[in-house]
């Protein structure tokens, strides 16, 4: 039997893939689905902050200026950032000969990379079909992103700084999910990163999680954090403990920068079958714990010294026993010490306040870290003079098997 429309579509664009540029996504993706009677198909890509949405052209040209070109669109008030911050499917005000146009939210993983538009002509059972032609338009996407300069220079608003490439050439995505664990990280700022950084990454049934904050804000800071990341995961892919790891770090950072630069660092691991956590804390704030809707504890842990001082030693691991449903939030110092004009910090209460406010929104955990960076941007009047980072890690629970899927994604209708 032969395969439906929809069907050859998804083998064809497959099948093109393997030889295909980002540049050339937009055009393949518009031809081939012609044929399968969708119309007017365009493709966005949200910037690096995820303020705006800007149309992949398939030509290679700088990003312009927010609000200077109509192939940009806005996240806030507009149909197609509802599908992206709501990772759902929108139906808008119909198209010529009331055709619908449909926005879809495209995915890498679960992170959100920006959004699909088309007119489909054939509306039934329409979702699902949209929903799977933007997953592999994602995945599409994603094995061509690493070396796309076109999609650098499309996601930036800005020139960035050489420690800020670093940095973000070298951290892990922003959001990962699996049946058991969500995990969404945000950085600023985002073109002028200096010592902050994060890491994270998952063996068999435990997830490791790090946070590092270099001395400084500068390429000299920005080495050091990337250095560190890049000796945390050697010393855990060796197999190393928590406490032989934050050696290793320090022994590192002390022999490349003779003690002048150093880190504070969280490095922690989760159980996902039990929900049990085990961490160190090498000068650094203190984890926070969310449980049903609500601030339960501040993880407390001896700190002991920055890593890469030489001073050396004196690390504990400290346990806490998870619950379904907990979220537990590892930050730097500049996600709570930023300053209005008067001067006030953003704090450590409203900084959670926010993240148990947007919980009970029921938003997803990568639309409240996107949130929150907008409203600590706004109190430090658009600027921050230290980097500010949060990862926010939500324990499901221990259930295995498929993962809760967002297969097809809710229909939302009008805009």
């Amino acid at each position: 039997m032969a395969p439906n429309p929809d069907e050859r579509l998804l083998v064809d664009l497959l099948d093109s893939s393997h030889v295909m540029s980002m540049q050339q996504i937009p055009d393949v993706v518009g031809e081939l689905a012609a044929r399968a009677g969708y119309r007017d198909v365009l493709i966005y890509i949200t910037d690096l902050q995820q303020n705006v949405l800007r149309l992949l052209t398939g030509r290679d040209h700088a990003a312009p200026h927010p609000g200077d070109d109509p192939r940009e669109m806005r996240i806030e008030g507009t149909v197609a950032g509802r599908a992206f911050q709501n990772v759902a499917v929108v139906r808008a005000a119909s198209g010529d000969g009331g055709c619908g146009v449909w926005w879809v939210p495209i995915l890498e993983g679960i992170e959100r990379a920006g959004v699909l538009r088309v007119t489909v002509d054939d509306e039934r059972d329409v979702t699902p079909r949209l929903w799977r032609l933007a997953s592999l338009i994602g995945l599409i996407m994603s094995s061509k992103r690493p070396f796309s300069d076109t999609h650098a220079r499309l996601v930036r608003s800005h020139p960035m700084t050489v420690s800020a490439e670093l940095q973000w050439r070298q951290m892990p995505p922003r959001t990962f999910a699996n049946d058991r664990v969500v995990i969404g990280a945000v950085l600023e700022p985002a073109y002028d990163l200096g010592g902050d950084a994060f890491d994270y990454g998952l063996a068999g049934d435990v997830v490791h999680l790090a946070v590092f904050d270099a001395m400084g804000h500068d390429t000299t800071s920005g080495l050091t954090a990337n250095l560190a990341v890049a000796t945390c995961r050697n010393s855990r892919l060796r197999g190393d403990d928590l406490i032989r790891t934050g050696e290793v770090i320090d022994k590192e950072l002390e022999r490349q920068f003779a003690s002048t630069s150093y880190v504070t660092a969280l490095i922690a691991e989760l159980d996902t079958r039990t929900g049990l956590l085990s961490w160190t804390n090498h000068g650094h704030p203190p984890p926070v714990v969310i449980r049903n809707g609500r601030w339960v504890t501040t993880l407390k842990c001896p700190p002991a010294a920055p890593l890469g001082t030489g001073l050396g030693g004196g690390a504990q691991v400290c346990k806490e026993q998870l619950e379904p449903g907990d979220r537990m939030l590892l930050y730097t110092d500049g996600i709570i010490e930023a300053r209005d004009s008067g001067g006030q910090e953003f704090g450590l209460q409203r900084f959670v306040d926010f993240i148990i406010r947007r919980n009970a929104d029921g938003l997803p955990v990568p639309e409240t870290l996107r949130r929150l960076v907008r409203s600590i941007l706004a109190h430090h009047v658009g600027r921050l003079d230290d980097d500010a980072t949060v990862l926010l890690l939500e324990w499901r629970g221990p259930t295995t098997g498929v993962p809760p899927g967002l297969i097809p994604g809710p229909l939302l209708e009008g805009g």
